[in-house]
């Protein structure tokens, strides 16, 4: 399958900022299911300094605001081809140690609730288990836009019982270290079915097996991964993989406006 996107983030500011750095984690990477054909930022009201590798293996790009912009607009688009490979990303490489995917965050750490949870899953194998796990997290956590808020655990999001992809993926990332698997968040872009136009990038959990190294699990959506998902950064938790954080000094009255456009040509 071959996809085409565009993301573009626009800020607006009632007042000029003096100074302000942002770090993108927007630029997905080749791998042996997907191919990036091309890829590019372009910036206004900024430049980009510099691009690095993070200890994930993530992209990361720097931009900075020119001094007393009003408003900065970043946009990310380009082209790949993608394989279904049934949510198997293979073994684990970059320069963090598997070990470290198996800790728990403020996000993901384990309350009663978790523990209850990931005690219930059984399964024939650690593939069953987690593949029963995914369908837990999405009976015991209803798919909700707007439901939940921005810096929920995965023990409260657990407990309204409600929320959105970056919430599902938060109790799984949790309850599957609570069981053992190294486990981590995953952002990206997804093919919709009935539109191109979307207001968020998506988000999954990959766990960690022995015998076919990472796998994803999309609770939302109750499925593995295929061609129709796009990978781009991971983490510990969404903190680690947000396409976006950063600082200023000034620009008050910030008006902040995403539009992604994902494609099947």
């Amino acid at each position: 399958m071959r996809l085409t996107i565009r993301h573009t983030t626009r800020y607006a500011f009632d007042d000029p900022v003096s100074y302000g750095l942002q770090q993108l984690r927007k630029t997905p990477k080749s791998t042996h299911q997907q191919h990036v054909r091309r890829w590019k930022t372009t910036v206004e009201g900024g430049r980009r300094e510099l691009g690095f590798e993070d200890h994930h293996n993530n992209t990361v790009e720097l931009i900075s605001f020119e001094r007393d912009a009003k408003e900065l607009v970043v946009t990310s688009e380009g082209e790949l081809t993608l394989e279904d490979t049934s949510g198997v990303v293979g073994r684990h490489i970059g320069p963090s140690p598997l070990w470290l995917y198996e800790r728990q965050t403020e996000r993901t750490k384990a309350g009663a609730g978790i523990r209850a949870l990931a005690r219930e899953v059984g399964g024939e194998d650690g593939l069953d288990r987690l593949h029963r796990l995914m369908a837990v997290v999405g009976e015991r956590v209803a798919y909700e836009v707007g439901a939940s808020e921005a810096g929920w655990s995965a023990e409260e999001a657990l407990e309204a019982g409600r929320g959105v992809c970056q919430d599902h993926t938060h109790v799984f990332l949790s309850a599957a270290r609570e069981m053992g698997f190294p486990a981590r968040y995953v952002s990206g872009y997804l093919l919709l079915d009935d539109r191109v136009e979307q207001e968020a990038m998506h988000a999954w959990a990959e766990a960690h097996l022995d015998s076919l190294g990472w796998v994803g699990f999309d609770a939302s959506n109750g499925i593995s991964p295929d061609a129709r998902y796009v990978r781009v950064a991971t983490g510990l938790d969404y903190g680690e993989a947000a396409p976006v954080t950063g600082t200023r000094m000034g620009g008050a009255g910030e008006a902040l406006s995403v539009a992604i456009e994902v494609a099947q040509q």
